[in-house]
């Protein structure tokens, strides 16, 4: 099974190194990384417990350690997934947590890792992705009439999520898009369909998980208030695709209650768990090649990994070609897709050399 870490992850670790922008403490080992990777043991960042990040990245350590005898998985839960990247750019973790809107951001050094990216001892790498996340928003259903869109919510009153989060980040990049400026509201997330239905609030962020199920804390939500989905206009759905975002429908029977539209309008992110640059072409071949035969299960037992199982390879070109521009690809993830003829050249020139 996958060892994990839920107090104190670094405990036997020797040297520490601030992270000044987070105003948190990480800690380095002394071994050479490489050695380390050679040796099979990979310490893997992701988001906190309780997170569909957290879950999935147990399941998914667990089985892999199983099914290879040189993977040796240790899940290292952190404060978000953001936190993880910047763990792995100090070289104090192996491999990352990491979705394509934060690989968006550090590339371009905007966002939550404005002024940092200089701080990376190394680069973020892509070599696996996981599963999609769809966005959108939430309002309560007796405003349909007065809010009939997305750019319905200039001026507005709007909790698009927790700051850090990436769910956050991408719903503000399509807000920008869209022109439409809001008023950001933060709060806990208990308590964010009781400030809808009081009003403290107008429009909530909402998201499904591989377009299976929404998070608890949604759930929850639409149990308090009356809620509808709010979906982009087709004006707007057209404009976010002309920018280069993808626009997918769900059944709106993945929520708990009546949400009152007959599809549900979201735009995807994709969430990967990346190995580093420490790790051989052949090594991250063969963890995809596995994790490939161990899908079909995993899915059993998660919904979020039912994209995964159904093809994985489409999953993998669909990550790629949303961060191919921002971050570079680990051959071991370029060889999967070109076995499988899901490589685009154009991304040729963007396979990572390793060290």
């Amino acid at each position: 099974m996958a060892k994990q870490f839920l107090c104190d992850p670094w405990r036997c670790l020797r040297r520490a190194a601030a992270v000044p922008a987070l105003g948190v403490v990480l800690l380095s080992v002394a071994c050479d990384p490489a050695e380390r990777a050679d040796s099979g043991e990979i310490r893997w960042g992701t988001s906190a417990v309780g997170s569909s990040g957290h879950r999935a990245l147990v399941q998914l350590a667990a089985a892999v350690n199983r099914e290879m005898d040189d993977a040796d998985i240790t899940v290292l839960p952190m404060p978000g997934a953001m936190m993880t990247m910047r763990a792995y750019g100090a070289g104090d973790i192996d491999a990352f947590y990491g979705a394509d809107i934060a690989f968006h951001e550090w590339a371009t050094d905007s966002g939550r890792f404005e002024g940092t990216r200089d701080r990376f001892g190394r680069p973020p790498v892509q070599s696996f992705w996981a599963f999609s996340m769809e966005m959108g928003f939430a309002i309560r259903a007796a405003d349909r009439d007065a809010v009939r869109a997305w750019r319905d919510l200039a001026g507005r009153r709007v909790f698009t999520g927790p700051a850090p989060w990436d769910t956050r980040a991408h719903l503000e990049r399509l807000l920008r898009v869209l022109g439409t400026e809001h008023r950001y509201s933060e709060m806990d997330l208990g308590v964010v369909g009781a400030q809808l239905a009081a009003g403290g609030i107008d429009a909530f962020g909402i998201y499904t998980t591989g377009g299976r199920g929404v998070a608890p804390w949604v759930a929850e939500a639409e149990r308090v208030t009356d809620l509808a989905i709010l979906n982009p206009s087709p004006e707007e759905a057209a404009a976010l695709r002309e920018a280069g975002f993808e626009i997918v429908t769900v059944p709106p029977s993945v929520f708990q209650t009546d949400v009152h539209v007959p599809e549900v309008v979201l735009s995807p992110f994709y969430y990967g768990f990346h190995l580093g640059t420490d790790f051989s072409e052949e090594f991250v071949h063969r963890f995809l090649t596995t994790v490939e035969g161990l899908a079909p299960a995993l899915a059993a037992t998660d919904p979020v990994f039912t994209a995964l199982a159904e093809d994985m390879a489409a999953l993998q070109r669909r990550g790629v070609a949303r961060s191919a521009d921002d971050v570079e690809i680990h051959p071991g993830l370029a060889r999967f897709l070109r076995e499988r003829g899901q490589w685009d050249a154009a991304w040729d020139d963007r396979v990572t050399a390793l060290p």
